[in-house]
């Protein structure tokens, strides 16, 4: 691994067992992660984008396992570790935003003690000096210091949204991961949560991923994005030449899927179909059945590579460009 990457995952394979037989949630994805970058990925949902964060950090369900691949974080191998190697990384190392984590606070239990319950959790800290950092974190995310020892129903979904992200920090974890960290937030108070992430960012230099249906997001906090479809990356590369120059037509619809503010008011056009049954994939590209540039029946035989074209790191899996 090289020395500027704090996180390289590889050929990760993600699979759940269910009555019906093995769903293939995520297969064969690959990706690097540098230092103080941030990294977004996007897709419709059930894509993969969840459970290849969950992955990282071995969360899944009962039901889920790894079945192989690598996911080294700072040169060390997580897949193979057990439960009880993980907790020490949790939190300390890697920690996360859920998914709906405004409704993750206790509503009996004042939000400062929650997040001092983390801390000592995972740190040998008396309460003084957690609720003192906690009293710093309050500040770090622009929550009054006043308000620690406030419940969860006296703030407001944004104050809330912060102080979940300032329990995320309270470790001083070198990775964190962000999975729709602004759902349920209404357009103004996402914009301050947006600014309050790059803010983070460059005071601290820290590398994220940040998960989300919402390329305006990516455009705002990551400097990287990969696009998912049905638990593969399809396309990767700087967010720049993935938006402004993008190769798979399933990234192309994805962006005209979005309304131009700038552009002739019309209606945004929807992608047709649905993914494919994960259960029993079909053996060539995955998007075949549903793409508007299919060239011929090697798209339904042979699944494409992930292969560099054109800028430097700019990747994407489509027979449209394996000859270029």
């Amino acid at each position: 691994m090289e020395r500027d990457n704090i996180l390289e995952v590889k050929d990760l394979k993600t699979y759940f067992k269910i009555r019906e037989g093995i769903v293939k949630a995520v297969d064969g994805v690959s990706f690097e992660l540098k230092h103080g970058e941030s990294l977004g990925f996007v897709g419709e949902s059930g894509c993969g984008k969840t459970t290849t964060a969950l992955s990282i950090i071995k969360l899944l369900s009962e039901n889920g396992y790894i079945e192989s691949g690598k996911i080294l974080f700072g040169g060390e191998d997580l897949a193979p570790l057990s439960e009880n190697e993980m907790l020490s990384k949790r939190w300390n190392d890697i920690s996360m935003i859920f998914q709906g984590s405004m409704n993750a606070l206790n509503p009996v239990m004042k939000v400062g003690d929650q997040i001092i319950e983390a801390i000592r959790l995972h740190e040998p800290v008396d309460a003084k000096e957690a609720r003192e950092r906690v009293e710093r974190l309050f500040k770090l995310v622009n929550i009054d210091t006043g308000l620690v020892d406030s419940y969860p129903h006296e703030f407001s979904g944004g104050m809330r949204q912060r102080a979940i992200i300032a329990m995320a920090l309270a470790c001083n974890p070198s990775l964190i991961i962000g999975d729709e960290p602004t759902t349920a937030l209404d357009v103004m108070v996402q914009a301050q949560i947006i600014d309050l992430i790059n803010d983070l960012r460059q005071k601290l230099n820290m590398s994220m991923i940040i998960i989300t249906h919402d390329l305006s997001i990516i455009s705002e906090v990551c400097d990287r994005v990969a696009v998912m479809y049905a638990g593969k990356i399809v396309e990767i590369g700087t967010v720049e030449e993935v938006i402004f120059n993008y190769k798979h037509p399933y990234t192309e619809k994805l962006i005209k899927a979005f309304p131009n503010i700038f552009g002739e008011r019309e209606m945004v056009a929807s992608i047709p179909g649905v993914p494919p049954n994960l259960l029993d994939p079909p053996k060539g590209c995955l998007f075949a059945a549903r793409c508007h540039k299919k060239i011929g029946d090697i798209c339904d035989r042979i699944q494409p590579e992930l292969k560099e074209i054109g800028a430097e790191g700019h990747m994407v899996a489509c027979h449209l460009w394996e000859a270029n």
